[in-house]
């Protein structure tokens, strides 16, 4: 056992925030319960990012009861080009990415052809609760697909890359960007082999990555590095975190964000208990960087709101 405790004593020095530690220090202390809905609800922070002006993919429909399969085909119409998810899920499962039709079938962005028929059952497991948070019922999202920008092109394999940053009191804390890779079926999910590439905060650009905990320099399907990236609309995408997080009022919210082509970065979720993995990319502790911003943000003087329009009584001359 003495080996556990001294690895434990190592991880703390290099400044590793585990998860005993983020569930009270900061999640406990940050987020309120009753504000988890609203992130953990994708419509819900559709409408939200549209009233403070942070772009989002469009929805083109909204699926909620299984009566309404009846009428997908009038539902879905010609369109070919979109994404299907849970409108409650998390970690990626039950997102269907289509890329166009082959008749009356679907293509999915591996190639791969999807019949009609499967199309409705996949939407109705949804419906059932099975990608869902605690596999309760669920709605549809027919949503607008992101194309894949330029600068992504060599470093992702048949997927979108997105953005994770996390932010502490509304201050960035870290970030990394998620490549799609083979292994992980073009989905940038690192649970399923996708890479994960720390991003320096103050520039933009990578400079550590992982694949399966491992270091990596190269992505292992196109050969090209992955390490020297710099993320487009940087500036913008640091914004735009700081705007999500303070309209959901989280102290410890991680946002995803992913990078048009045509319309730059968009937001495509936040997460209440963002996960831990974010330090592996990054090849260093989160605990540090969150003792900080409490330095930087204590630091500062408190602002004294007057009110001038307070009558104030007259100084009375002495007799």
């Amino acid at each position: 056992m003495l080996w556990l405790f001294r690895a434990a004593k190592r991880l703390k020095a290099l400044g590793i925030l585990g998860m005993n530690r983020r569930n009270a220090a900061c999640i406990l202390d940050h987020n309120p319960r009753a504000l988890y809905p609203l992130v953990d609800d994708k419509l819900r922070m559709h409408h939200l990012c549209r009233r403070i002006g942070v772009p989002t993919p469009d929805v083109y429909a909204v699926v909620g009861s299984h009566s309404e399969l009846r009428r997908l085909p009038q539902t879905v119409g010609e369109r070919g080009d979109f994404v299907v998810k849970p409108n409650r899920g998390s970690a990626g499962r039950g997102v269907l990415v289509l890329t166009g039709r082959d008749g009356r079938d679907f293509v999915r962005h591996n190639g791969e052809r999807l019949r009609f028929e499967q199309m409705r059952q996949h939407l109705s497991d949804i419906l059932s609760g099975m990608y869902s948070l605690a596999g309760r019922p669920d709605q549809a999202l027919l949503q607008q697909r992101v194309r894949l920008h330029p600068i992504f092109e060599a470093v992702s394999y048949k997927g979108i890359p997105d953005i994770r940053v996390i932010l502490y009191r509304n201050e960035p804390a870290m970030a990394m960007l998620r490549l799609p890779t083979k292994e992980s079926n073009g989905r940038a999910n690192l649970h399923q082999g996708g890479i994960g590439t720390g991003v320096d905060l103050a520039s933009g650009f990578t400079h550590h990555a992982v694949q399966r905990n491992r270091m990596v320099v190269e992505h292992p399907d196109t050969g090209v590095p992955v390490i020297g990236l710099r993320v487009p609309y940087w500036r913008e995408v640091l914004d735009m975190s700081r705007r999500v997080a303070e309209a959901v009022r989280l102290g410890y919210v991680g946002v995803d964000i992913v990078v048009d082509v045509a319309q730059g970065p968009m937001l495509l979720e936040a997460n209440a208990r963002p996960g831990l993995a974010i330090q592996i990319a990054n090849g260093r502790g989160l605990t540090p960087r969150l003792a900080a911003i409490d330095a930087m943000l204590d630091a500062r003087p408190a602002v004294i709101d007057i009110d001038e329009r307070r009558e104030v009584e007259p100084l009375r001359r002495s007799a």
